[in-house]
């Protein structure tokens, strides 16, 4: 959420982040509505002034006997003579409209500040400078790729329909269950899967320095808007019926949560978390895309990297954040691709993101595998994350910072592509071993019969 006063004095770079983006906010109604706000809370504040002075005068009537004519050219009372008890029925009769004027206005002013609030939930966050303008994912820029393209001598065949052939997925049951775009594992396919969560888990906390947390899956409406998702996504998760519940779309949401209303020291920071989680989408708006196969599912499983950070410290983390995401797929031998992306490919939330892509060979293209984020102090301020720079200094929004280290299901999907053989086999990648039975060969076979 943007800071209100920053939107009143750079309204014009505000109305062209929502333009760059692609988003829509109320922008003109939002300026126009502060403006009867700041309007309201002047009269407010006079009104409140006279009240408070009308009581002293009250006050000292009753004390002092002050002299009736000069209060009732001051405050234009209408009594036919400076009877001191008319007088002090008038102005206690003059503060009580006061105080009435007074609360008619505060309730306008709830009913403002309610609709800013609802606008402002709306409007997306600033592009970093360093972000590319462009309107969709051809104006993405390519910072690096990483490995080698495999070759094969035969057609690569789809990760789905290796999966039915080793006999590890199995979509049909999925579908029985509970209905498409969801996939049951078997065998080997749910180890594998076990394996990737393993190991992603132990590397980035072994190596990378984050400490692991277990979250809940679900959570109520409040986290949910502290990282965006509501109101804006409402349709793109699932809610459930009868409750302020909802099933996560991704771990961000519980852990940026573990420090909503929190004051923090500056000593603190950097803080980082991974945690393990399925996630939940509806893929409301896509309708029609990757209906087969594990790329775009109602269920998937992720291990998600959330850090919170000093702001000058914000960039830098992000570089180091692909950078760990970056590892997982190195180790796993997984071709890849980092991206820029561009201001109608941001996203909502982020001030600057890259997405690392993995190599498909049966897509013949590189598919989003992780997104990493730079927020700046927009969940924060939605969440009332704050930090304090020294003891007795004034309180700052901290920046926060998360992506994907990494999806799974897209990633065991590539490994089934990137590393079948001609028989149908696949071959584990090394690392991921060791999660296997010490008598197992590394190589996932075909089904048997």
């Amino acid at each position: 959420m943007l800071d209100l006063r920053f939107i009143r004095e750079n309204t014009e770079a505000v109305r062209q982040a929502i333009n760059a983006k692609g988003e829509k906010a109320a922008l003109e109604e939002f300026l126009q509505l502060d403006m009867r706000r700041r309007d309201l809370l002047q009269e407010v504040e006079t009104l409140k002034h006279q009240r408070n002075t009308i009581s002293r005068e009250v006050g000292l009537l009753k004390k002092e006997g002050r002299a009736g004519k000069e209060l009732v050219e001051k405050y234009n009372l209408k009594v036919e003579n400076y009877d001191l008890k008319n007088l002090e029925e008038e102005l206690v009769k003059k503060m009580r409209h006061v105080n009435e004027r007074i609360k008619a206005l505060d309730e306008q002013l709830k009913k403002i500040e309610a609709n800013l609030e609802k606008i402002l939930l709306h409007i997306p966050n600033l592009p970093d400078p360093e972000v590319p303008v462009g309107s969709a994912e051809e104006d993405n820029v390519e910072v690096r790729r990483w490995g080698d393209v495999p070759q094969f001598t035969f057609t690569p065949r789809a990760h789905w329909e290796i999966g039915e052939l080793l006999g590890i997925l199995d979509f049909p049951r999925a579908g029985k269950i509970t209905g498409s775009r969801f996939v049951l594992y078997q065998g080997e396919g749910a180890r594998l899967e076990r394996a990737l969560i393993n190991f992603m888990l132990d590397l980035h906390t072994g190596e990378h320095g984050y400490k692991e947390i277990f979250p809940p899956f679900l959570v109520h409406s409040q986290s949910m808007v502290g990282t965006g998702q509501l109101p804006k996504f409402a349709e793109d998760a699932f809610n459930v019926a009868g409750t302020e519940y909802w099933l996560i779309p991704t771990a961000e949401v519980p852990v940026t949560n573990m420090h909503r209303e929190e004051i923090l020291s500056a000593g603190q920071l950097p803080l980082y978390y991974v945690a393990y989680s399925a996630c939940f989408r509806a893929e409301a708006g896509a309708h029609g895309r990757d209906t087969r196969g594990l790329i775009r599912q109602h269920q998937f499983n992720k291990v998600e990297l959330v850090k919170f950070t000093l702001p000058q410290d914000s960039n830098e983390e992000l570089e180091k954040l692909v950078n760990n995401a970056e590892k997982v797929l190195q180790l796993l031998g997984i071709p890849y691709r980092v991206m820029l992306m561009c201001t109608g490919d941001l996203g909502f939330a982020a001030a600057k993101k890259y997405d690392l892509e993995i190599w498909f060979p049966a897509y013949d293209a590189y598919r989003e595998v992780s997104s990493c984020s730079n927020f700046r102090d927009f969940q924060a301020r939605r969440a009332g994350i704050r930090y304090r720079p020294a003891a007795g200094a004034k309180t700052e929004f901290v920046h926060t910072l998360n992506g994907s280290g990494v999806a799974i299901g897209r990633t065991l999907a590539a490994i089934l592509e990137n590393f079948q053989q001609v028989d149908g086999s696949v071959v584990i990648p090394e690392v991921l071993r060791p999660y296997f039975p010490p008598s197992h060969e590394g190589i996932i076979r075909p089904a048997q019969g």
